[in-house]
């Protein structure tokens, strides 16, 4: 007896399907957005994904494994993020900046409930857990603070440090202003607020 092919459509379907555990963090941090971590039960988590609370302990030891996972997560994604896009831009400071700028801002728009998590959840973070998400967050800081030096090598490093944490709050405004205006019109505007401001 021969064996039918599953069509392409459907593998593909399958590739494209987050697993179990990504649907879980990805409703965790909706509800987490919405309501606040400490607000956010297991079992409201499990009935978002449309699974029982204890089932939630086979891919995560409790909540505070999730959020931990997923700040995490975001710092590394950010940080590594930032290394690539500086590296494809070359020698150019200015080409350097667009091209962070560009990765905060999609970054951004796309993940607007992780933004609001790391935002405002991090203290509910274990110690060992807040101290590798702040060193990620500073080695990502410190990306931005080179590039702005570059460009302005007369400013001093806690200026440009300064203005490299300016820019992050006009950027992730996305909580409270995406939605407003459609995603490219957004991204446009958003790119061009925060590139003149790095730059002004």
């Amino acid at each position: 007896m021969g064996v039918t092919a599953e069509p392409d459509s459907a593998l593909h379907a399958d590739a494209a399907r987050p697993s179990r555990r990504e649907q879980i963090l990805q409703a965790a941090a909706r509800l987490f957005a919405e309501r606040g971590a400490r607000s956010v039960g297991v079992d409201d988590i499990g009935a978002a994904v449309g699974v029982t609370g204890p089932a939630i302990y086979r891919h995560f030891t409790g909540k505070d494994a999730m959020l931990a996972e997923m700040l995490l997560r975001i710092s590394e994604r950010l940080q590594a993020g930032a290394e690539r896009v500086v590296l494809a831009a070359g020698d150019d400071p200015r080409a350097q900046l667009d091209a962070l700028v560009a990765f905060q801002v999609d970054f951004a728009l796309d993940n607007p409930a992780l933004i609001t998590v790391q935002d405002r959840d991090l203290g509910a973070l274990s110690e060992d857990d807040a101290r590798q998400v702040r060193r990620l967050q500073r080695r990502y800081v410190e990306q931005w603070v080179a590039v702005l030096t570059a460009l302005d090598p007369d400013a001093t490093t806690a200026a440009c440090r300064a203005r490299a944490h300016a820019l992050f709050g006009l950027i992730n405004s996305t909580p409270h202003s995406a939605g407003r205006l459609s995603r490219p019109a957004m991204r446009a505007l958003l790119v061009t607020m925060a590139t003149s401001a790095a730059t002004g």
